[in-house]
């Protein structure tokens, strides 16, 4: 009896040894069993990605992209064959492909790329004769034959276009976490878990710094109403279900509280207070392929000002130097940059219609002697950037403080 098609992404954590490769099996034979097409993106095992980039540092500092690539595409290699050898194992039949086999075509950005298109015929095929198909995730191939690799966390975008393209009934992201929650169970762990979000909270609370899914993913999601389904590879208990709208009690005003701590605050100091400077700093960081986040620009009556905006952690030695020679074109001072800093949002659609939410939260923040250094605002999100050390804390307090975990 046939019922449908089921696309399964099990991230590193849930491939990350030998047992746990058969806990997948089991669970991806238990689907088989009862009667449904599995098409499963799988991560590289645990730390594997980690660890290849903790390699490549120790010969450069600036290693090529494209080599890059070539080297954290063999992470999921190792994962999708393991995977497919721990199926034929337990009688099942199931085949292994990479992203450049089964036609992910992506464009040329090395270490980030998009994908352009997926020529899924292989894996119609494969599904057709009744295998189980096991596609390794982050990674595609350009029109050139090149390697590439899709950003951070760019199976859950692997399995999402896949989802879309195949047209599956449903898309399941498994993770080590039962689900979407409150804000990370590590650090409070009276954070609840979330039956349901929209995908612009999700959105929100991703590109903020929830680990659980990666941003783009979620674009791509809501773009082609692919309905997805967080949970735990390490029990059966429902997640979270993430869809296109989510009927909320009047009262909910907040999904969740997020934190991330991979980024950086580079400052330039006595910047000329004069048109077209600020479109100079900004235009060189993105040909250089920089992602600016929050800026914020303080003048003063000297007629100079400060500049400060955040970066990704990872892209701070090429955000420096691209900022240090345009700071002595214009005639600028000093670069400083601040690796010490985290950033603390709060998340959730019921904000538009509540205007109260941002006193509350720099309120908390005063309570507990918290200094803030930047502050962002969105429709669904207010961030605040303060020092590492304090970044706990403020997740805590700012959980209770808005009443999260009842």
């Amino acid at each position: 009896m046939h019922k449908g098609l089921v696309v399964q992404k099990y991230g590193g954590s849930s491939v990350a040894n030998v047992e746990r490769i058969q806990n997948v099996a089991k669970r991806v034979v238990g689907y088989r069993k009862k009667g449904y097409d599995l098409v499963v993106v799988v991560s590289a095992l645990g730390d594997t990605t980690d660890e290849l980039i903790e390699l490549a540092s120790k010969i450069t500092n600036e290693p090529s992209e494209r080599e890059m690539d070539m080297l954290l595409s063999t992470g999921e290699q190792i994962s999708v064959s393991l995977l497919a050898m721990a199926i034929h194992k337990l009688g099942y039949e199931a085949i292994s492909f990479t992203g450049a086999q089964v036609g992910i075509i992506t464009d040329k950005s090395h270490t980030r790329a998009r994908i352009i298109k997926i020529n899924a015929d292989k894996i119609r095929r494969a599904l057709k004769e009744g295998k189980i198909v096991i596609v390794a995730g982050f990674q595609g191939v350009t029109l050139d034959q090149d390697i590439t690799t899709l950003g951070r966390g760019g199976s859950d975008l692997t399995a999402v276009a896949l989802a879309k393209e195949l047209k599956a009934d449903e898309c399941e992201i498994y993770t080590d976490v039962e689900g979407i929650y409150t804000t990370d169970p590590r650090i409070e762990p009276k954070a609840k878990k979330i039956q349901k979000i929209t995908y612009d909270e999700m959105l929100e609370m991703a590109s903020l710094g929830a680990q659980v899914m990666q941003a783009r993913s979620i674009e791509v999601a809501k773009k082609f109403d692919v309905p997805l389904h967080v949970r735990s590879s390490f029990s059966d208990n429902n997640g979270t279900m993430i869809i296109k709208e989510v009927k909320v009690m009047e009262g909910v005003l907040l999904s969740g509280v997020t934190l991330n701590r991979h980024e950086a605050k580079v400052t330039i100091c006595d910047v000329p207070d004069k048109p077209g400077v600020a479109a100079k700093i900004f235009k060189n960081l993105s040909e250089g392929g920089v992602s600016v986040d929050m800026i914020v620009q303080n003048v003063s009556h000297t007629r100079k000002t400060d500049l400060s905006f955040t970066v990704a952690k990872t892209e701070l030695v090429k955000a420096l130097k691209i900022v240090k020679r345009v700071s002595r074109n214009i005639g600028a001072g000093e670069v400083i940059e601040d690796q010490d800093i985290a950033r603390v949002s709060v998340v959730g659609v019921g904000m538009k219609s509540h205007p109260g939410v941002a006193a509350t939260m720099f309120g908390t923040m005063a309570e507990h002697k918290i200094n803030i250094e930047m502050i962002s605002t969105s429709d669904i999100s207010i961030s605040c950037i303060i020092q590492k050390k304090f970044a706990e804390v403020a997740v805590k307090a700012l959980h209770n403080k808005f009443g999260l975990s009842k």
